[in-house]
């Protein structure tokens, strides 16, 4: 089980000594696991570690900002976990990391604290002090210190280089399918399954309602989704995203209808996967008309996911 630790000053000695990947990893895409690749390539007899940072710097410098994150830190741990992490140290950043000179940053966490004895990190990775340090800083002073390192150059498909701003673009454009090109797995919306208004059940179509949150809104819209519930089992079916115009919501989010299901999930963790994106959010004249465009989608969605 990967360990999970949020104070650098307080690193056990089973996490010191390792071979460490560094970044904020948000989306863990195929960009991603190279890191965690090329830091266990690195030195593939030591134990395999993540350091990221929760929260994204961008919500700390910006919170004012819409969501846009694409995983969050339970999600990112079973991804990182999944690719061999023996530990993640997800460090907490608030004013005393951001205003952390680069070299101290390099000596007391990374040399001092984790005893990291090689590190792997993409082109683009900046760090301390209004981002005073970047990779040849770091290679520079991880030289000084014994400490090996890999510098991932990106990963790119036919529209160039993998990033997780180009992954928030397709899935705010309506193309998950696309998303799920880059991340290597099909996009998930994670979270508890809250009370709504139960209007759903009263029209034929029972929903899991599943508040955004933090994660990134994608296109307002209905989906074919594979809802992963907290025991593992997948469950095919057709979701809403928005705020629900035809009843007069307000607060956008998840409203997943799964198909051939009638268990009670209320308070548990489900991750709820985009596959297609079916239709825009419309206003409709009332019920009868929703309940009858419901039934459509649920239909389109169900040979999606029979398809693939």
């Amino acid at each position: 089980m990967t360990l999970l630790l949020r104070d650098w000053r307080a690193v056990p000695e089973e996490a010191r000594g390792a071979t460490l990947a560094l970044g904020n990893f948000d989306g863990m895409h195929l960009g991603h696991r190279a890191v965690l690749a090329a830091a266990h390539a690195g030195r593939p007899e030591l134990k395999l570690g993540a350091l990221t940072f929760e929260p994204h710097p961008r919500e700390h410098f910006r919170p004012e900002d819409p969501p846009f994150r694409l995983t969050l830190l339970p999600a990112k741990l079973e991804q990182l976990s999944a690719l061999g992490c023996a530990f993640v140290l997800a460090l907490p950043f608030d004013a005393t990391l951001a205003a952390m000179p680069a070299d101290q940053f390099v000596r007391d966490v990374l040399h001092g604290a984790l005893g990291a004895r090689h590190l792997a990190c993409g082109m683009d990775f900046a760090f301390g002090y209004r981002r005073g340090g970047d990779v040849a800083f770091l290679s520079h002073h991880a030289e000084q210190l014994g400490i090996g390192i890999t510098v991932v150059p990106p990963v790119s498909d036919a529209e160039g280089p993998l990033s997780s701003s180009r992954i928030r673009r397709v899935l705010q454009d309506g193309y998950p399918e696309r998303a799920a090109r880059k991340l290597g797995r099909v996009w998930e919306i994670c979270g508890p399954v809250s009370h709504g208004d139960k209007r759903g059940r009263t029209i034929g179509f029972p929903t899991a309602n599943v508040p955004l949150g933090r994660h990134l809104e994608p296109a307002r819209g209905v989906y074919a989704v594979r809802v992963r519930l907290a025991d593992g089992r997948v469950v095919d079916g057709v979701a809403n995203i928005g705020a629900r115009p035809t009843v007069g919501g307000t607060e956008s989010r998840v409203e997943a209808h799964l198909f051939d299901f009638a268990e009670d999930l209320y308070g548990q963790e489900v991750s709820v996967g985009l596959v297609a994106f079916l239709r825009a959010e419309k206003k409709f004249s009332g019920l009868p008309e929703l309940t009858a465009q419901i039934a459509a989608d649920a239909a389109s969605a169900r040979e999606i996911l029979r398809a693939g």
